[in-house]
Protein backbone atom coordinates (compact mmCIF):
# COMPACT_ATOMS: atom_id res chain seq x y z
CA UNK A 1 0.00 0.00 0.00
CA UNK A 2 3.08 2.32 0.39
CA UNK A 3 2.86 3.05 -3.33
CA UNK A 4 -1.01 4.86 -2.72
CA UNK A 5 0.13 6.47 0.54
CA UNK A 6 3.13 8.23 -0.55
CA UNK A 7 1.48 9.31 -4.19
CA UNK A 8 -2.48 9.69 -3.63
CA UNK A 9 -3.98 12.46 -2.33
CA UNK A 10 -4.38 12.10 1.40
CA UNK A 11 -8.69 12.42 0.32
CA UNK A 12 -8.88 8.46 -0.87
CA UNK A 13 -10.96 7.03 1.71
CA UNK A 14 -12.09 3.47 0.13
CA UNK A 15 -9.09 2.09 0.20
CA UNK A 16 -8.72 3.02 4.00
CA UNK A 17 -11.83 0.57 5.08
CA UNK A 18 -10.78 -2.52 2.57
CA UNK A 19 -7.43 -2.26 2.85
CA UNK A 20 -5.88 -4.66 0.00
CA UNK A 21 -4.54 -4.35 -3.52
CA UNK A 22 -7.78 -5.80 -5.79
CA UNK A 23 -6.49 -7.37 -9.39
CA UNK A 24 -9.76 -8.58 -10.56
CA UNK A 25 -13.81 -9.39 -9.76
CA UNK A 26 -16.39 -11.31 -11.61
CA UNK A 27 -20.25 -11.54 -10.71
CA UNK A 28 -20.41 -11.08 -6.80
CA UNK A 29 -16.82 -12.09 -5.66
CA UNK A 30 -13.45 -9.70 -6.05
CA UNK A 31 -10.62 -10.97 -5.41
CA UNK A 32 -7.39 -9.63 -4.67
CA UNK A 33 -3.22 -9.70 -5.44
CA UNK A 34 -2.75 -12.24 -2.81
CA UNK A 35 -5.58 -14.25 -4.65
CA UNK A 36 -8.40 -13.90 -1.55
CA UNK A 37 -11.41 -13.82 -2.60
CA UNK A 38 -14.05 -11.57 -0.83
CA UNK A 39 -18.15 -11.52 -1.29
CA UNK A 40 -19.21 -7.84 -2.57
CA UNK A 41 -22.35 -6.56 -0.06
CA UNK A 42 -20.76 -3.08 -1.37
CA UNK A 43 -21.73 -3.34 -5.29
CA UNK A 44 -19.36 -0.13 -5.94
CA UNK A 45 -21.61 1.98 -3.72
CA UNK A 46 -24.64 1.08 -5.95
CA UNK A 47 -22.76 1.11 -9.42
CA UNK A 48 -22.66 -2.86 -10.00
CA UNK A 49 -26.64 -3.61 -10.01
CA UNK A 50 -25.65 -6.44 -12.52
CA UNK A 51 -22.40 -7.48 -10.88
CA UNK A 52 -19.07 -7.42 -12.10
CA UNK A 53 -17.86 -8.08 -15.51
CA UNK A 54 -21.41 -9.03 -16.24
CA UNK A 55 -20.37 -11.71 -19.12
CA UNK A 56 -23.69 -10.47 -21.71
CA UNK A 57 -22.25 -7.04 -20.97
CA UNK A 58 -18.68 -7.60 -21.08
CA UNK A 59 -19.02 -9.43 -24.73
CA UNK A 60 -21.35 -6.09 -26.27
CA UNK A 61 -18.69 -3.84 -24.45
CA UNK A 62 -15.72 -5.71 -26.24
CA UNK A 63 -17.50 -6.06 -29.23
CA UNK A 64 -18.04 -2.63 -30.11
CA UNK A 65 -14.83 -1.50 -28.84
CA UNK A 66 -13.39 -3.94 -31.22
CA UNK A 67 -15.31 -2.74 -34.11
CA UNK A 68 -13.67 0.89 -33.46
CA UNK A 69 -17.18 2.08 -32.50
CA UNK A 70 -16.69 5.66 -31.44
CA UNK A 71 -15.94 6.23 -27.82
CA UNK A 72 -16.19 10.04 -27.13
CA UNK A 73 -18.71 12.54 -29.03
CA UNK A 74 -19.64 15.30 -26.63
CA UNK A 75 -23.36 15.55 -27.31
CA UNK A 76 -22.89 14.80 -31.63
CA UNK A 77 -25.20 11.74 -32.68
CA UNK A 78 -24.39 8.26 -33.00
CA UNK A 79 -26.04 4.96 -33.29
CA UNK A 80 -24.68 4.02 -29.73
CA UNK A 81 -26.58 6.68 -28.88
CA UNK A 82 -29.70 6.25 -30.55
CA UNK A 83 -29.79 2.77 -29.44
CA UNK A 84 -29.57 3.76 -25.88
CA UNK A 85 -32.21 6.57 -26.10
CA UNK A 86 -34.80 3.81 -27.94
CA UNK A 87 -34.18 1.14 -25.60
CA UNK A 88 -34.73 3.23 -22.69
CA UNK A 89 -37.76 4.98 -24.09
CA UNK A 90 -39.58 1.44 -24.92
CA UNK A 91 -38.36 -0.74 -22.71
CA UNK A 92 -38.18 1.87 -19.51
CA UNK A 93 -40.42 4.74 -20.03
CA UNK A 94 -43.72 3.48 -22.40
CA UNK A 95 -44.18 0.41 -20.36
CA UNK A 96 -44.66 3.11 -17.18
CA UNK A 97 -46.68 5.52 -18.74
CA UNK A 98 -43.57 8.26 -17.93
CA UNK A 99 -42.87 10.37 -20.44
CA UNK A 100 -39.29 12.14 -20.36
CA UNK A 101 -36.59 14.25 -22.30
CA UNK A 102 -32.92 12.57 -21.33
CA UNK A 103 -30.11 15.18 -21.24
CA UNK A 104 -26.87 13.72 -20.74
CA UNK A 105 -25.38 16.11 -18.26
CA UNK A 106 -21.56 14.92 -17.53
CA UNK A 107 -20.50 11.18 -16.26
CA UNK A 108 -21.37 11.11 -12.76
CA UNK A 109 -24.41 11.40 -10.52
CA UNK A 110 -23.40 14.82 -8.88
CA UNK A 111 -23.66 16.25 -12.58
CA UNK A 112 -27.69 15.37 -12.74
CA UNK A 113 -28.03 16.65 -9.52
CA UNK A 114 -26.78 19.92 -10.42
CA UNK A 115 -28.63 20.08 -13.95
CA UNK A 116 -31.29 19.25 -12.67
CA UNK A 117 -31.03 22.24 -9.99
CA UNK A 118 -29.67 24.65 -12.55
CA UNK A 119 -32.63 23.58 -14.74
CA UNK A 120 -35.75 23.95 -11.66
CA UNK A 121 -34.82 27.38 -11.11
CA UNK A 122 -34.34 28.51 -14.97
CA UNK A 123 -37.81 26.96 -15.43
CA UNK A 124 -39.26 28.93 -12.52
CA UNK A 125 -37.15 32.14 -11.77
CA UNK A 126 -37.16 31.37 -7.92
CA UNK A 127 -33.61 30.45 -6.03
CA UNK A 128 -34.76 28.10 -3.19
CA UNK A 129 -34.26 24.42 -3.22
CA UNK A 130 -35.60 22.26 -0.21
CA UNK A 131 -34.20 19.56 0.87
CA UNK A 132 -34.17 16.97 3.36
CA UNK A 133 -32.60 16.45 6.53
CA UNK A 134 -29.92 13.31 5.97
CA UNK A 135 -29.90 13.72 2.34
CA UNK A 136 -26.99 13.16 0.43
CA UNK A 137 -27.00 14.23 -3.95
CA UNK A 138 -23.58 15.31 -4.30
CA UNK A 139 -20.22 16.14 -3.35
CA UNK A 140 -20.40 19.52 -5.59
CA UNK A 141 -21.28 22.63 -4.63
CA UNK A 142 -25.01 23.15 -5.73
CA UNK A 143 -25.49 19.08 -4.95
CA UNK A 144 -23.55 19.79 -1.39
CA UNK A 145 -25.58 22.74 -0.86
CA UNK A 146 -28.95 20.37 -0.68
CA UNK A 147 -27.29 17.22 1.32
CA UNK A 148 -27.56 17.16 4.89
CA UNK A 149 -24.43 15.67 6.29
CA UNK A 150 -22.49 18.40 7.93
CA UNK A 151 -18.90 16.49 7.27
CA UNK A 152 -19.84 16.51 3.85
CA UNK A 153 -21.17 20.27 3.73
CA UNK A 154 -17.82 21.52 5.77
CA UNK A 155 -15.74 20.36 2.54
CA UNK A 156 -17.19 22.78 0.54
CA UNK A 157 -15.22 26.28 1.82
CA UNK A 158 -17.81 28.65 0.89
CA UNK A 159 -21.21 29.22 2.34
CA UNK A 160 -23.88 26.79 1.06
CA UNK A 161 -26.75 28.98 0.01
CA UNK A 162 -30.02 29.20 -1.45
CA UNK A 163 -31.24 25.95 -0.17
CA UNK A 164 -33.02 25.09 2.87
CA UNK A 165 -33.63 21.78 4.61
CA UNK A 166 -37.04 20.46 6.19
CA UNK A 167 -36.99 17.13 8.14
CA UNK A 168 -37.04 13.62 6.11
CA UNK A 169 -39.96 11.18 6.92
CA UNK A 170 -39.67 9.80 10.15
CA UNK A 171 -37.13 12.38 12.05
CA UNK A 172 -39.18 13.52 14.48
CA UNK A 173 -40.71 10.07 15.22
CA UNK A 174 -43.69 8.05 14.39
CA UNK A 175 -45.84 10.69 16.21
CA UNK A 176 -44.92 13.60 13.65
CA UNK A 177 -46.05 14.01 9.84
CA UNK A 178 -43.28 16.15 9.09
CA UNK A 179 -45.06 17.54 5.31
CA UNK A 180 -47.44 19.20 7.74
CA UNK A 181 -44.79 21.36 9.21
CA UNK A 182 -43.52 21.89 5.72
CA UNK A 183 -46.51 22.78 4.27
CA UNK A 184 -47.26 25.08 7.42
CA UNK A 185 -44.09 27.34 6.39
CA UNK A 186 -45.22 27.56 3.00
CA UNK A 187 -48.66 28.55 3.90
CA UNK A 188 -47.43 31.26 6.20
CA UNK A 189 -46.16 34.47 5.17
CA UNK A 190 -44.76 35.29 7.91
CA UNK A 191 -42.28 31.45 7.96
CA UNK A 192 -39.58 33.62 6.12
CA UNK A 193 -39.37 31.00 3.59
CA UNK A 194 -39.64 31.63 -0.03
CA UNK A 195 -41.38 29.73 -2.61
CA UNK A 196 -39.11 27.10 -3.99
CA UNK A 197 -37.77 26.33 -7.09
CA UNK A 198 -38.10 22.52 -6.32
CA UNK A 199 -37.96 19.99 -3.76
CA UNK A 200 -35.33 17.01 -4.30
CA UNK A 201 -35.63 14.07 -2.71
CA UNK A 202 -34.50 10.22 -2.11
CA UNK A 203 -37.45 7.64 -1.95
CA UNK A 204 -34.65 5.67 0.15
CA UNK A 205 -31.85 7.86 1.80
CA UNK A 206 -28.68 5.46 1.25
CA UNK A 207 -25.91 7.35 2.93
CA UNK A 208 -27.96 9.13 4.95
CA UNK A 209 -28.49 5.77 7.20
CA UNK A 210 -31.37 3.20 4.88
CA UNK A 211 -33.70 5.68 5.81
CA UNK A 212 -37.40 4.97 3.84
CA UNK A 213 -39.51 7.26 2.77
CA UNK A 214 -43.54 5.85 3.17
CA UNK A 215 -45.61 5.55 0.22
CA UNK A 216 -48.10 7.90 1.81
CA UNK A 217 -45.55 10.17 2.89
CA UNK A 218 -43.71 10.36 -0.90
CA UNK A 219 -47.41 10.93 -2.16
CA UNK A 220 -48.01 13.52 0.28
CA UNK A 221 -45.04 15.05 -0.82
CA UNK A 222 -45.82 15.08 -4.72
CA UNK A 223 -49.09 16.28 -3.70
CA UNK A 224 -48.50 19.41 -1.78
CA UNK A 225 -45.67 20.23 -4.58
CA UNK A 226 -48.76 20.06 -7.20
CA UNK A 227 -50.47 22.68 -4.78
CA UNK A 228 -48.19 25.08 -4.80
CA UNK A 229 -46.44 24.79 -8.07
CA UNK A 230 -42.74 23.36 -6.75
CA UNK A 231 -40.98 21.10 -8.80
CA UNK A 232 -40.49 17.82 -7.66
CA UNK A 233 -36.99 16.34 -8.29
CA UNK A 234 -36.56 12.48 -7.08
CA UNK A 235 -32.73 11.82 -6.66
CA UNK A 236 -32.87 7.72 -7.77
CA UNK A 237 -29.03 7.67 -8.45
CA UNK A 238 -28.52 5.68 -5.84
CA UNK A 239 -32.12 3.54 -5.78
CA UNK A 240 -32.79 3.17 -9.18
CA UNK A 241 -31.91 0.96 -11.57
CA UNK A 242 -33.74 -1.81 -9.81
CA UNK A 243 -32.27 -1.38 -6.21
CA UNK A 244 -35.52 -1.09 -4.20
CA UNK A 245 -37.08 -3.73 -6.83
CA UNK A 246 -38.73 -1.56 -9.26
CA UNK A 247 -36.53 0.56 -11.94
CA UNK A 248 -37.15 3.72 -10.01
CA UNK A 249 -37.71 3.28 -6.54
CA UNK A 250 -40.86 5.94 -6.73
CA UNK A 251 -42.41 3.55 -8.53
CA UNK A 252 -44.60 1.47 -5.53
CA UNK A 253 -45.82 5.32 -4.78
CA UNK A 254 -47.17 6.06 -8.49
CA UNK A 255 -45.01 9.58 -8.66
CA UNK A 256 -44.54 11.25 -11.88
CA UNK A 257 -41.41 13.78 -11.15
CA UNK A 258 -40.98 16.66 -13.32
CA UNK A 259 -36.94 15.92 -13.32
CA UNK A 260 -35.49 12.38 -12.19
CA UNK A 261 -31.46 11.75 -11.83
CA UNK A 262 -29.95 8.81 -12.94
CA UNK A 263 -26.47 7.66 -12.68
CA UNK A 264 -24.40 4.95 -10.76
CA UNK A 265 -25.87 1.27 -12.12
CA UNK A 266 -27.57 3.37 -15.36
CA UNK A 267 -23.75 3.04 -17.15
CA UNK A 268 -24.49 -0.95 -16.22
CA UNK A 269 -20.76 -2.23 -15.96
CA UNK A 270 -19.06 0.64 -13.91
CA UNK A 271 -18.92 2.84 -16.89
CA UNK A 272 -19.10 6.70 -15.85
CA UNK A 273 -22.92 7.42 -17.12
CA UNK A 274 -25.81 9.75 -15.90
CA UNK A 275 -29.30 10.89 -16.81
CA UNK A 276 -31.08 14.19 -15.89
CA UNK A 277 -34.65 13.55 -17.45
CA UNK A 278 -37.19 16.19 -17.68
CA UNK A 279 -40.81 16.06 -18.06
CA UNK A 280 -40.77 17.82 -21.95
CA UNK A 281 -42.66 21.08 -21.03
CA UNK A 282 -39.27 21.76 -18.81
CA UNK A 283 -37.25 21.15 -21.65
CA UNK A 284 -36.12 25.18 -21.57
CA UNK A 285 -32.26 24.66 -22.16
CA UNK A 286 -31.12 26.60 -25.33
CA UNK A 287 -27.88 25.13 -27.01
CA UNK A 288 -25.02 23.92 -25.45
CA UNK A 289 -26.73 26.40 -22.19
CA UNK A 290 -25.30 23.32 -20.03
CA UNK A 291 -22.76 21.10 -21.35
CA UNK A 292 -19.62 19.40 -20.46
CA UNK A 293 -16.81 17.24 -22.59
CA UNK A 294 -17.81 13.72 -21.67
CA UNK A 295 -21.59 13.71 -21.60
CA UNK A 296 -21.11 11.10 -24.35
CA UNK A 297 -19.87 8.02 -22.92
CA UNK A 298 -20.51 5.40 -25.89
CA UNK A 299 -19.49 3.06 -24.91
CA UNK A 300 -21.48 3.40 -21.45
CA UNK A 301 -24.51 3.49 -24.06
CA UNK A 302 -24.15 0.19 -25.67
CA UNK A 303 -23.99 -1.61 -22.73
CA UNK A 304 -26.54 0.48 -20.95
CA UNK A 305 -28.50 -0.07 -23.76
CA UNK A 306 -27.35 -4.19 -23.36
CA UNK A 307 -28.50 -4.16 -19.64
CA UNK A 308 -31.99 -2.86 -20.02
CA UNK A 309 -32.97 -5.82 -22.97
CA UNK A 310 -31.28 -8.26 -20.70
CA UNK A 311 -33.15 -7.19 -17.51
CA UNK A 312 -35.94 -4.68 -18.25
CA UNK A 313 -37.96 -6.69 -21.07
CA UNK A 314 -40.44 -7.89 -18.82
CA UNK A 315 -40.87 -7.71 -14.43
CA UNK A 316 -38.90 -11.06 -13.74
CA UNK A 317 -35.83 -8.83 -12.78
CA UNK A 318 -37.98 -7.09 -10.31
CA UNK A 319 -39.56 -9.51 -8.83
CA UNK A 320 -36.13 -11.72 -8.46
CA UNK A 321 -34.79 -8.53 -6.52
CA UNK A 322 -37.71 -8.34 -3.79
CA UNK A 323 -37.29 -11.97 -3.26
CA UNK A 324 -33.80 -11.61 -2.21
CA UNK A 325 -34.49 -8.55 -0.45
CA UNK A 326 -37.29 -10.34 1.60
CA UNK A 327 -34.48 -13.12 2.54
CA UNK A 328 -32.31 -10.37 3.48
CA UNK A 329 -34.20 -8.59 5.80
CA UNK A 330 -35.59 -12.17 7.34
CA UNK A 331 -31.57 -12.81 8.18
CA UNK A 332 -30.96 -9.39 9.42
CA UNK A 333 -33.74 -9.67 11.78
CA UNK A 334 -32.71 -12.85 12.90
CA UNK A 335 -29.37 -11.11 13.18
CA UNK A 336 -30.99 -8.09 15.37
CA UNK A 337 -32.81 -9.97 17.73
CA UNK A 338 -29.76 -12.53 18.30
CA UNK A 339 -28.50 -8.92 19.43
CA UNK A 340 -31.24 -6.63 20.73
CA UNK A 341 -28.19 -4.95 23.08
CA UNK A 342 -26.28 -3.59 20.05
CA UNK A 343 -29.03 -3.52 17.16
CA UNK A 344 -31.76 -1.28 17.50
CA UNK A 345 -34.01 -1.71 13.92
CA UNK A 346 -33.35 -2.99 10.35
CA UNK A 347 -34.55 -0.99 7.37
CA UNK A 348 -34.57 -0.97 4.28
CA UNK A 349 -36.21 -2.10 0.82
CA UNK A 350 -35.36 -4.59 -1.89
CA UNK A 351 -31.49 -5.33 -2.10
CA UNK A 352 -30.67 -2.34 0.65
CA UNK A 353 -31.18 -3.42 3.53
CA UNK A 354 -29.72 -1.75 6.50
CA UNK A 355 -28.81 -2.96 10.46
CA UNK A 356 -29.00 0.59 12.84
CA UNK A 357 -26.29 -0.25 15.83
CA UNK A 358 -26.97 1.62 19.41
CA UNK A 359 -23.19 1.16 20.03
CA UNK A 360 -21.14 3.84 18.86
CA UNK A 361 -18.66 2.56 16.31
CA UNK A 362 -20.42 -0.50 16.26
CA UNK A 363 -21.48 -0.93 12.56
CA UNK A 364 -17.63 0.04 11.53
CA UNK A 365 -16.09 -2.32 13.93
CA UNK A 366 -18.23 -5.48 12.41
CA UNK A 367 -17.24 -3.57 8.69
CA UNK A 368 -13.47 -3.97 9.63
CA UNK A 369 -14.38 -7.60 10.89
CA UNK A 370 -16.73 -8.55 7.86
CA UNK A 371 -14.07 -7.44 5.44
CA UNK A 372 -10.95 -9.43 7.38
CA UNK A 373 -13.51 -12.63 6.65
CA UNK A 374 -13.79 -11.76 2.99
CA UNK A 375 -17.29 -9.80 2.84
CA UNK A 376 -17.11 -6.25 1.47
CA UNK A 377 -19.52 -4.02 3.36
CA UNK A 378 -19.66 -0.20 4.20
CA UNK A 379 -21.18 1.78 6.66
CA UNK A 380 -23.81 4.77 6.29
CA UNK A 381 -25.84 7.29 8.32
CA UNK A 382 -24.95 10.52 10.07
CA UNK A 383 -22.47 8.82 12.69
CA UNK A 384 -21.82 5.80 10.58
CA UNK A 385 -23.96 4.18 12.43
CA UNK A 386 -25.95 1.69 9.90
CA UNK A 387 -24.51 -1.61 8.17
CA UNK A 388 -25.28 -1.58 4.95
CA UNK A 389 -26.60 -4.59 2.89
CA UNK A 390 -26.25 -3.77 -0.95
CA UNK A 391 -25.15 -6.64 -2.88
CA UNK A 392 -25.50 -6.72 -6.63
CA UNK A 393 -28.41 -7.54 -7.59
CA UNK A 394 -27.65 -10.90 -9.79
CA UNK A 395 -26.30 -12.29 -6.79
CA UNK A 396 -27.40 -15.88 -5.92
CA UNK A 397 -29.17 -17.47 -3.26
CA UNK A 398 -26.29 -19.37 -2.24
CA UNK A 399 -23.95 -16.68 -1.53
CA UNK A 400 -26.46 -14.34 -0.04
CA UNK A 401 -26.82 -16.95 2.37
CA UNK A 402 -23.29 -17.04 2.79
CA UNK A 403 -22.82 -13.66 3.14
CA UNK A 404 -25.27 -12.82 5.73
CA UNK A 405 -23.91 -16.03 7.54
CA UNK A 406 -20.67 -14.23 7.89
CA UNK A 407 -22.37 -11.00 9.05
CA UNK A 408 -23.66 -13.00 11.57
CA UNK A 409 -20.83 -14.55 12.58
CA UNK A 410 -19.03 -12.19 12.91
CA UNK A 411 -21.10 -9.39 15.02
CA UNK A 412 -21.85 -12.41 17.43
CA UNK A 413 -17.83 -12.64 17.98
CA UNK A 414 -16.59 -9.01 18.22
CA UNK A 415 -16.80 -6.63 21.03
CA UNK A 416 -18.02 -3.42 20.85
CA UNK A 417 -15.59 -0.45 20.45
CA UNK A 418 -15.94 0.46 24.71
CA UNK A 419 -14.81 -3.23 25.45
CA UNK A 420 -11.82 -3.53 23.33
CA UNK A 421 -10.44 -0.06 24.96
CA UNK A 422 -11.34 -1.19 28.18
CA UNK A 423 -9.47 -4.99 27.21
Amino acid sequence: MKTFETLESSVRSYIRDFPAVFTKASGHFIFDEDNNCYIDFFAGAGVLNYGHNNPRLKKVLIDYVSADGILHSLDMATAAKRDFLQAFDSLILKPRGLDYRLQFPGPTGTNAVEAALKLARKVTGRHLVIGFTNGFHGMTLGSLAVTGNGSKRGGAGVPLSHTLHMPFCGYHGDGVDTLTVFERYLADSGSGIDLPAAVIVETVQGEGGINVGSVAWLQKLEQLCRRHDILLIVDDIQMGCGRTGPFFSFEAAGLKPDIICLSKSIGAIGLPMALTLMAPHLDHWAPGEHNGTFRGNNAAFVVAAEALRAYWADDAFEKETLRKGQLVRAALERIARDNPDRIGQVRGRGLIQGMVFTVDGMAETVARAAFAAGVIIETSGPKSEVLKVMPPLTIDDQTLSEGLQTLARVIAKVQSPKQSKAA
